[in-house]
């Protein structure tokens, strides 16, 4: 009897604290609970510790992934020994030595794949717990094409080919002929018999694999099968080079009389208000002209215009709003310093939300946006970074050589995002853009544990039907310790 009342009180003094806080319908409920967390990250870890250690009844992580040595510098439930390992098997096994009572499972499937395949696995879960998707990077794509000189190899390289006899029956030489030669030496065989022409149709292709197939002496000779999976390279033609430096010409030669054009009548412009023509020097106006397709041109009606008339509005209205008394209301702002013709020539072309910022008290005398616009700046470079991460399959900046291409790519993007919320004309600063690409999605641990300790409250909120839950997106600053929660 005294053993009988001894295990029912051990969960009492092991949760003590915490019943205090939901009481024993609250933590009987969390016993009952089934968690499920897609993709085990820095993030979702964190949160299914502390519910681990909260006592909930089960949890089951759904990571395809293998432990990197990446994963080692950022999650603290992994080490060296788990390097090569399942990343849900380590986790899970870390997450049972915290409390013995929770049953922690683990799937070792890509959670995009699981859900297409099999979506009814998920309705055995109390909670769902989805986190970001594990970046994977494929080293060898199926779809990389060399641009191997099958079609058209040159002399050295036919030379290279003949040197070496293919049909030679020694099994050490066979099996160490390139996999390039063969295809080469087998493609001018092809062609010979095709009246020049390459494996083009299905059975043509089919046939050449079979050719490459012939010559092997042995089943296990790795050449000859990297030669047949290579196959299809014989059959694509490269891209004929003279076509395309033609085509560059042709689009410099029109940026170029463009960009004369434009500064024609900018030199007229600036006549006209009183200023020394060459104010603006040809440097400049030949960057605006490399980055004027960035620019948003609303009308609403153009499409009896021509060209030459559309621009001829677009600079009279420049004229118009440059003269206007805007630029005094701007100086009441700015410091003498400040007001300079290119800044005040920026400014006055995003007056209108520049304005509405000053309104809402978005601006200090020291540029500093406030609080809540902060947050939202995130959250809009937030929806921007998936965006992006949706059309190239990687997140922005996880590449050092590539952040300075990210960072126009991430820029545009977010003006999409805002143009989309109405924010037409808005923009976000540059530093924030750039940071976000230079930390490429990266998880560190200590702002990970943060947020996977406020998700595993909201996950408590819900299983135990306790208290509120958040009634926004949660967006925190790890950089000033700021948090808001936004009501969209």
């Amino acid at each position: 009897m005294a053993a009988a009342a001894a295990v029912v009180a051990e969960p009492k003094t092991k949760y003590d604290r915490q019943l205090r806080i939901w009481g024993d319908q609250g933590q009987t409920a969390l016993e009952k609970a089934s968690i499920c967390l897609l993709n085990c990250g820095p993030t979702g870890t964190e949160a299914l510790k502390n519910l681990v250690l909260g006592g909930i009844g089960s949890v089951t992580a759904v990571d395809g992934s293998k432990v990197e040595a990446s994963d080692l510098g950022n999650n603290f439930m992994l080490d060296e020994g788990c390097l090569g390992q399942p990343r849900a098997k380590s986790i899970c096994s870390f997450l049972q030595e915290l409390n013995d009572a929770v049953k922690a499972k683990f799937v070792e499937e890509f959670p995009t794949h699981l859900i297409d395949t099999n979506p009814s696995f998920f309705s055995q879960f109390t909670v769902v717990i989805a986190t970001q998707e594990h970046c994977v990077i494929e080293s060898k794509p199926d779809h990389f094409l060399d641009d191997l000189r099958l079609h058209n190899p040159w002399t050295e390289l036919k030379q290279f080919a003949k040197s070496i006899d293919i049909n030679d029956k020694d099994p050490v030489v066979h099996k160490h002929t390139p996999y390039i030669v063969v295809l080469v030496r087998l493609a001018e065989k092809w062609a010979d018999a095709h009246d020049g022409n390459m494996p083009s149709t299905r059975q043509e292709k089919k046939e050449f694999k079979d050719l490459i197939r012939a010559h092997m002496l042995n089943v296990d000779e790795e050449n000859y099968k990297e030669a047949v999976d290579s196959s299809y390279k014989v059959s694509v033609t490269p891209g004929i080079s003279k076509y395309y430096v033609s085509l560059q010409k042709i689009y410099q030669a029109k940026a170029e009389f463009d960009c004369l054009a434009l500064e024609h009548h900018v030199k007229e412009i600036l006549k006209q208000i009183g200023r020394d023509p060459d104010s603006i020097s040809r440097a400049y106006i030949k960057t605006f002209c490399k980055n004027s397709r960035k620019l948003r041109v609303s009308m609403t009606c153009f499409r009896n215009l021509t060209s030459y008339y559309l621009m001829q509005s677009l600079y009279r209205s420049f004229k118009e709003e440059f003269s206007s008394p805007i630029v005094s209301e701007i100086q009441r702002y700015f410091s003498d310093e400040d007001c300079s013709y290119h800044f005040l020539q920026w400014l006055i072309n995003y007056w209108p939300f520049v304005l509405n910022l000053f309104k809402l008290n978005v601006f200090t005398n020291d540029y500093q946006m406030c609080h809540c616009s902060y947050a939202m700046n995130f959250y809009i470079l937030l929806r921007a970074v998936d965006r992006l991460a949706a059309n190239y399959s990687r997140l922005p900046g996880i590449f050092d050589s590539e952040i300075d291409e990210d960072i126009p790519r991430l820029k545009t993007v977010a003006a999409s995002v805002l143009s989309e919320m109405g924010l037409n004309g808005a923009s976000l600063s540059q530093d924030l853009v750039t940071e976000m690409c230079r930390f490429g999605g990266a998880e560190i641990h200590p702002v990970a544990a943060f947020i996977g300790g406020v998700a595993s409250q909201e996950v408590i909120k819900l299983v135990t039907k306790q208290f509120v839950p958040l009634g926004g997106t949660f967006i925190f600053n790890g950089i000033d310790l700021k948090s808001q929660v936004l009501v969209l």
